[in-house]
C-alpha cells in the first residue's frame, strides 16, 4: 500500500508537484502516492482534516493557504516561524509541524548554479509571501548587503525591519535600488504578466547573476532584460524541485537526487 501525500492550493491543477514526487518515489524505490487537491478558499482546514482521515502522511501547501497552514500547525520550524508561512505540513508524535522549504530550495539551486552568495551584494525584487520564505536562508550565507525593493516602498521597509536581526538588510522602492549587484532575484509577479519593474540600467554588476523565481518554456521578460545587459540568467525551476526534495526529506528521512528530475522537467518545458 502506498503512503498518501498531497499538495493543497487553489488553483492547483497546474502544479508539477505530483510529477516531481512521483519521480522521487521511482528514484528511491518507495511506495508513495502524491495528489493535487484543490480546497475551497475558506475550507482549507476541513480539506486537511479529510485528508488526514484518509491516511494522509504529509502535504505541501501553496497559494493561497500558506498563512492558514501556519495557523493550523501546532508547532512551526524556526524557518517557518521566521517566514510566517508554511509550505510543508508534517504530522507526527501527536502534533502537526509546519515547515517552510522555499528558502532551502532557492539556496540549493543558487549554490548549484554557482551564484555569488557569501560577501555578495544581493537585491531581491518584491516583498510578497515568496520573499518572506527566502530571506532567512539568504541572510544566513552572510551577504555583504541584501536589499529588498518593492513598488510600494513601505512594504519593503517593513519586511527589512522584521529580518534586521539576522543580517545586513535594507528595503525601499525600485527607484532607490542603486547599481552593481552581484545577484538579483526577481520575486515579483510581473513576470506572469510579461511586465518588468522599473529597474536601474546598471542594476546587475559585470558577470552578475539574474534569477527569476518564475519559470516557463521561454525566458521571462526579466531574464531577457538581464541577458541583454550581460548577466548570467536562470529561472526558478530548480528552486521548485529543490524545495520539493527538502519536503520529501522532512516527511520520509530519505534524500532524493533533484538533478535528474530537474533535467526531465526542463526537457519537457522545451
Amino acid at each position: 500500500m502506498s503512503d498518501l501525500y498531497a499538495v493543497f492550493g487553489n488553483p492547483v491543477a497546474h502544479s508539477k508537484s505530483p510529477q516531481i514526487h512521483a519521480a522521487f518515489a521511482a528514484q528511491l524505490g518507495e511506495r508513495v502516492r502524491y495528489e493535487a487537491r484543490e480546497a475551497e478558499t475558506d475550507g482549507f482546514e476541513a480539506a486537511w482534516q479529510r485528508f488526514v482521515g484518509e491516511g494522509g502522511r504529509g502535504a505541501n501547501v501553496t497559494l493561497p493557504f500558506k498563512q492558514q497552514a501556519a495557523t493550523l500547525a501546532d508547532r512551526l520550524s524556526e524557518r517557518a516561524a521566521l517566514a510566517a508561512a508554511v509550505n510543508t505540513l508534517i504530522p507526527g508524535d501527536g502534533e502537526l509541524l509546519g515547515d517552510n522549504t522555499d528558502g532551502v530550495g532557492l539556496l540549493h539551486d543558487l549554490q548549484r548554479l554557482g551564484a555569488p552568495l557569501a560577501g555578495a551584494r544581493i537585491a531581491v525584487l518584491g516583498a510578497g509571501g515568496a520573499v518572506r520564505g527566502v530571506l532567512g536562508p539568504l541572510l544566513a550565507v552572510a551577504p555583504q548587503r541584501l536589499v529588498i525593493a518593492n513598488r510600494t516602498a513601505a512594504k519593503a521597509h517593513e519586511l527589512a525591519a522584521l529580518f534586521k536581526a539576522h543580517g545586513a538588510i535594507e528595503g525601499g522602492g525600485f527607484e532607490a535600488l542603486g547599481e552593481g549587484f552581484d545577484l538579483v532575484i526577481n520575486a515579483t509577479s510581473a513576470s506572469l504578466a510579461g511586465e518588468l519593474p522599473p529597474l536601474p540600467e546598471r542594476l546587475i554588476a559585470e558577470e552578475g547573476v539574474a534569477y527569476d523565481m518564475m519559470y516557463g518554456a521561454e525566458p521571462t521578460v526579466f531574464m531577457q532584460w538581464a541577458d541583454a545587459r550581460g548577466a548570467r540568467c536562470h529561472d526558478g525551476l530548480g528552486m521548485l524541485v529543490g524545495q520539493a526534495a527538502e519536503s520529501w526529506f522532512q516527511w520520509r528521512g530519505s534524500r532524493p537526487d533533484p538533478e535528474p528530475v530537474l533535467a526531465r522537467l526542463r526537457a519537457e518545458l522545451w
